[in-house]
């Protein structure tokens, strides 16, 4: 509307009374420009010379001016036949500057800003920052924020040139003065207000963000409502209406849900119609006759069926519920028709995002194969089986159709690579082993083909070590994996205040890892140890004679163990479990003949996004045999309790028995028992993270000695929080552990740190 009337005085100004009389245009001359230049005006200008000029091609060519937004005034006269092109420019961005915002991101506001042209060196045009205005003021409105002000400021500077600046007052969320249920009758209004998420503004919830509002999260708890109705057999349940006030000072919100509950019904028959009757179907029905109607119920049943079918190569099957409803009797039968439609088969198996994994790393995880009926289990594996890797931040597993056909798919795989090596000097700190510093390369995908080469020259208060390690996970094509490791490793136990020795030890082991079912593997290994034992002048008595009879020992150990592992990821995970039996045994005729048994286990459960609970147990015995009877366990491998490896809150490998010294300290035991359980939550107790995690724990563990009886009440207990992250220099650990039966003589260590060994 402004535009025209700036065209209508325009031309009242340059054609009097409309009667121009017509010329011919033999040049065109263009005044008042400051930045464009004159072609860009012939550009625009429908007029050119030799062209009739009159009343109607004036006002078409100021119109055309005008429309390209580059001026804000247009005026066309005539200097004999001369034709003159009086223009003035709207004013160019210098700069916009964002000022008061927090709950927006300044990057996402200036994503808007392009998008209007409002940047810098642009035409300014005050229509675009009227409507952003209103844009950043509806944003914090969807975030609750209604006493938000957006104001602008336009400051004119030189060279026909403006400052933008938008001064942002974001006010407070408004919150939830009272939450009204209206209509609640067989379910008490508290009850239903207990499901939901926003919650009431009371006053010992000042500081939680429940109680600020959103429509968003208003939306979603009126389908917590109706779902809660559903389950509980109100078949006919609805949300009448959802009434949101604001007060004047738009602080308080007041919220009312009217709903109609309904009589409560119970299931009746449930009648499966499907093309091909199959006696596996009939067993995934979990309706019963008789049980209160739910909704949750019957979606169960409809995505078991729908996972048999989607096992079987139909991705896109349908399992339709139709509610036969009987108002007098209250009775709700289902029928439960079922569309399989077209049988698929995987076309092809794309694979993106990986620039250095190689492509066959990951297809020989994939348990979903290229030319095979899709199988919705398969893909949850091979995704899984990603995860398990280690090697991937982030892996989705699409399943688009393939355009043109009916009975294909494609399966894309998209992998979100993670830093799996690393060359550095290291410093580090364990609370069992102490101080560590050392030169150290781990790669744990090696050149991308999926292989581990580790190697380490580490120097801790309690060890040296030199090491490496080589493992090839696809030794064979058929998951063998093989290993091989060479360490020479000198331990003086006096550094970590446990009973005092020196153990000197150069091993070299073959192992093997045979997978005997997707997720069970049977581990064997062979290692050959040259050991060298020294005692000091502290060294406690029970160890002496071993040391002076064996001062030098050669040792053949074979390993045998079975393993179970469902966890979803490597590093965090939040479902399924781990599980190992071991067993560690030297070859008769070794200078040391002794065996070790080992059981260890922990179980995730997942509690919804990334918050679980995890569950763990370990059990370990060892002893002598043959000649080494009488020896029982050699010391040097005894078991240890105490520490971020196991009981948290108690120093590290304290528990136990002690040597007879004047100042006692740990020897360890042939026996240990672990427990653990561990609230497992994302950092701030919301959204996602790959790096890091928080845990709430519950320890428990104890060792004994040779002769000692195995006594649960012995076990100490620590309770506390832990932090864990995948740092840029490795894993770190913090903990912070309460003892909750300590007895007189236990060392109590609350904080333990710990960076450069993976978690427990």
């Amino acid at each position: 509307m402004k535009k025209s009337v700036l065209v209508l005085l325009a031309l009242l100004v340059s054609f009097p009374g409309h009667a121009v009389e017509p010329f011919v245009i033999t040049d065109i001359r263009v005044e008042g420009l400051e930045r464009l230049d004159a072609g860009t005006v012939f550009n625009y200008l429908p007029l050119k010379v030799g062209d009739e000029m009159n009343d109607e091609e004036g006002r078409l060519g100021i119109q055309a001016l005008f429309d390209t937004g580059f001026f804000r005034d247009v005026q066309l006269e005539r200097d004999g036949t001369v034709l003159v092109v009086q223009v003035v420019e709207r004013p160019s961005i210098a700069s916009v500057e964002i000022t008061g915002n927090e709950e927006l991101e300044t990057e996402n506001l200036e994503q808007g800003l392009r998008r209007a042209e409002l940047v810098e060196g642009r035409i300014f045009n005050r229509a675009s920052l009227e409507s952003i205005e209103q844009e950043i003021q509806q944003a914090y409105l969807a975030l609750g924020r209604y006493s938000t002000t957006v104001e602008t400021e336009v400051e004119e500077l030189d060279q026909n040139r403006v400052a933008v600046t938008i001064n942002i007052n974001e006010g407070r969320v408004a919150r939830i003065r009272r939450i009204n249920i209206v209509g609640a009758e067989q379910i008490p209004a508290d009850e239903i207000k207990d499901q939901l998420n926003l919650i009431d503004r009371k006053g010992w919830r000042l500081f939680t963000k429940r109680n600020q509002y959103s429509k968003q999260k208003l939306e979603a708890d009126v389908e917590v409502i109706r779902s809660y109705y559903l389950d509980r057999g109100f078949h006919d349940f609805q949300v009448l209406s959802t009434n949101v006030d604001i007060s004047p000072n738009k602080q308080n919100i007041f919220i009312s849900i009217a709903i109609e509950e309904g009589p409560r019904y119970t299931f009746g028959d449930t009648v499966l119609e499907v093309a091909e009757e199959n006696e596996e179907l009939a067993d995934l029905i979990t309706i019963e006759p008789g049980e209160p109607f739910s909704r949750r119920v019957v979606n169960e049943t409809r995505a078991a069926i729908a996972d048999f079918y989607a096992d079987n190569g139909y991705a896109f099957v349908e399992v339709r519920p139709v509610y036969d409803v009987d108002r007098e009797n209250r009775v709700v039968s289902t029928v439960l028709t079922v569309d399989p439609k077209q049988r698929v088969y995987v076309r092809r198996i794309d694979i993106t995002g990986n620039s250095y994994t190689r492509d066959e790393v990951i297809r020989r995880e994939m348990r979903q194969f290229e030319g095979a009926w899709y199988s919705a289990s398969a893909v949850r594996r091979s995704r899984e089986r990603l995860n398990r890797l280690g090697f991937f931040g982030a892996v989705t597993i699409e399943t688009p159709p393939v355009p043109g056909t009916t009975d294909q798919v494609d399966l894309n795989v998209v992998v979100e690579e993670r830093e799996t090596g690393s060359i550095q000097l290291s410093a580090g700190y364990s609370d069992a082993d102490g101080a560590l510093v050392g030169i150290s390369y781990q790669q744990r995908n090696l050149l991308g083909t999926g292989r581990e080469l580790d190697v380490d020259v580490n120097n801790s208060d309690a060890a040296s070590v030199a090491s490496i390690s080589y493992i090839n996970p696809y030794y064979t094509a058929d998951g063998i994996s093989r290993g091989i490791t060479l360490s020479q490793r000198e331990v003086n136990s006096a550094e970590v205040n446990t009973a005092e020795y020196i153990l000197d030890t150069t091993s070299g082991e073959l192992s093997y890892r045979i997978p005997i079912a997707e997720t069970n593997s049977l581990n064997l290994g062979i290692a050959f140890e040259r050991l060298k034992l020294e005692s000091t002048d502290e060294t406690p008595p029970e160890f002496l004679p071993i040391i002076e009879d064996h001062p030098e020992s050669d040792d053949f150990v074979l390993t045998l163990g079975v393993s179970k592992d469902t966890r979803n990821d490597y590093f965090f995970p939040v479902r399924g479990g781990v599980a190992a039996f071991s067993t560690e045994v030297t070859v008769p005729g070794s200078d040391f003949e002794y065996y070790k048994l080992n059981l260890d286990g922990a179980y995730y459960i997942p509690l919804g996004g990334e918050f679980a609970l995890k569950t763990g147990a370990g059990i370990g015995y060892g002893d002598g045999y043959g000649d080494s009877s009488d020896i029982g366990l050699p010391f040097f491998k005894n078991y240890y309790a105490g520490g971020s490896k196991s009981v948290r809150g108690y120093d590290g490998r304290s528990l136990g028995p002690r040597d007879s010294g004047l100042t006692p300290q740990p020897t360890g035991g042939d026996r240990r028992v672990l427990v653990n359980m561990e609230f497992l939550l994302p950092p701030f107790g919301g959204g996602t993270s790959k790096d890091k995690r928080f845990g709430l724990f519950v320890d428990g563990g104890m060792v004994w000695g040779p002769g000692e009886d195995i006594e649960l009440g012995d076990l100490r207990y620590s309770a506390g929080v832990v932090f864990n992250w995948f740092s840029p220099i490795g894993p770190f650990s913090l903990s912070y552990g309460e003892p909750l039966n300590a007895e007189d003589g236990d060392d109590i260590e609350n904080f333990q740190i710990s960076f450069g060994t993976l978690f427990r």
